[in-house]
């Protein structure tokens, strides 16, 4: 019978497979190595295992210990599902903006999920990187992995990934193009590959807010480059002692827009389900394409699974929320689409200023249109309110119709942006919608630049 004795024994042996849609702009050949195929559905599993089986190796992970590490997500599973048959426990530390489909997942293999802001530095107490060493240096008998540093990260692509690549190919890959966060995957695949063939390139895919592309061209860490991105997997701010930058040829930037948008390419063109590490390392190789050749062949690495994102890059509400999808928006319908069937907040003129801030409040908005019977005849915004106050301090008394200015401009469903754009001026602050149903909806600055 042909059977592993573990779900460990099904790791590595990933798939190569050929792109041809959403690189059907480059003139190589291009592969991509989908790590998904993995137990864990990431690349993580192959180092995940490997960093055990070392530090059980030299006695760093006892019997019963606790696996403590800072992760992402993928690593965490990899070490879940490690531990789960060697019989340890596991608490992982990740930042709060990562899937919450990625702690979920963590929490139904057995692991203790700590979450922590994002958006500190790395020094800060509450950092995951911060606290992931503390728990490891507080918890008795317990391993603190620390991924970043760990030489087995990129040693169990230096024997297990890079060799696959190289054989998959036949010797005959030029170029290989990968995301960089801990730095294992780039550092030992690459280090492979040019000990076979000195003349592959080697191409790291960053993100903005991340300082690898920088530090690698000048050798400047910019703090100044460090700021909150959405991309999950790839990029730091911190310079990981995995990554090895003299194997690394050069590093190409990619907006997390772009990731997003390209992560959902890949399942609808090519059928690959993937995570937005991917989406980067797809839009990154476009803004390669200049490097490569009609007969080179390209490997771009897949990290992890789909699943993960499912609540983000592939749900349309998220990527409208943040201006990432890819619609086509040309009239004032079109602005308020997503939030259509929210009713339209406002206020009488009889009622009292107070009202107008408590709402402002409770619907967390800056400006309330006024109507009495007869329909629109003003409006409020938190500037003229603020003027108000500081002229009269009972103004919270007064009615609404004592302080209000003028009514907003009501345009039709079908005007177009660039005409509802000019309607909005430093004295007026909005422009309302006729749905041709009974009732109006708000345009807002927020509006048309979300649309942009």
């Amino acid at each position: 019978m042909n059977y592993a004795k573990n779900i460990l024994e099904t790791i590595g042996d990933t798939p190569l497979v050929r792109l041809n849609s959403v690189t059907k702009q480059i003139d190589a050949f291009v592969l991509a190595k989908v790590e998904t195929f993995n137990p864990g559905n990431s690349v993580k599993d192959r180092m995940a295992l490997k960093m055990i089986e070392d530090a059980e190796a030299d006695g760093r992970l006892k019997p019963g210990g606790t696996i403590i590490e800072g992760t992402s997500g993928n690593t965490g599973m990899g070490l879940a599902l490690a531990a789960i048959i060697k019989g340890y426990k596991c608490i992982f530390v990740i930042s709060d903006k990562q899937s919450k489909e990625k702690m979920d997942i963590l929490r139904a293999v057995g692991a203790e999920v700590v979450v922590c802001p994002t958006n500190v530095d790395p020094e800060d107490p509450r950092s995951y990187y911060s606290v992931s060493k503390r728990l490891g240096a507080e918890t008795p008998n317990s391993w603190y992995v620390n991924q970043y540093d760990n030489p087995s990260n990129a040693l169990a692509h230096y024997e297990q990934t890079a060799p696959e690549i190289w054989e998959q190919t036949n010797g005959k890959i030029t170029h290989f193009v990968v995301g960089v966060g801990t730095g294992g995957t780039i550092s030992g695949i690459g280090k492979y590959l040019k000990e076979k063939n000195p003349n592959i390139k080697i191409w790291g895919i960053d993100t903005y807010g991340s300082v690898f592309k920088k530090y690698h061209e000048t050798g400047i860490f910019d703090e100044n480059e460090i700021y909150p991105y959405i991309t999950e997997g790839i990029g730091e701010d911190i310079l990981p002692e995995n990554v090895d930058f003299s194997i690394i040829d050069g590093f190409t930037k990619v907006t997390y827009k772009d990731a997003a948008i390209y992560t959902r390419k890949i399942a609808k063109e090519e059928g690959i389900f993937v995570g937005n590490s991917a989406g980067s390392a797809i839009k990154g190789l476009l803004q390669l394409k200049e490097h490569f050749a009609k007969d080179d062949v390209v490997v771009v690495l897949f990290h992890d699974h789909g699943s993960r994102y499912v609540g983000k890059m592939f749900n349309d509400d998220w990527m409208r929320d943040r201006g990432f999808l890819e619609e086509e928006i040309t009239t004032a319908a079109d602005l308020i689409k997503s939030h259509a069937d929210i009713p339209m907040v406002s206020i009488k003129t009889e009622e009292l200023v107070l009202h107008a801030i408590e709402r402002m409040r409770e619907y967390n908005i800056s400006q309330i249109p006024v109507e009495d019977a007869n329909g629109f005849v003003g409006s409020v915004d938190e500037t003229a309110l603020l003027r108000s106050y500081l002229s009269d301090k009972d103004i919270s008394e007064k009615p609404i119709k004592e302080v209000m200015g003028a009514a907003y401009p009501v345009v039709k469903k079908g005007t177009s942006i660039d005409a509802v754009s000019k309607l909005i001026t430093k004295e007026n602050q909005a422009v309302l919608v006729d749905l041709e149903n009974g009732s109006h909806h708000i345009i807002t600055k927020y509006d048309i630049i979300s649309a942009m």
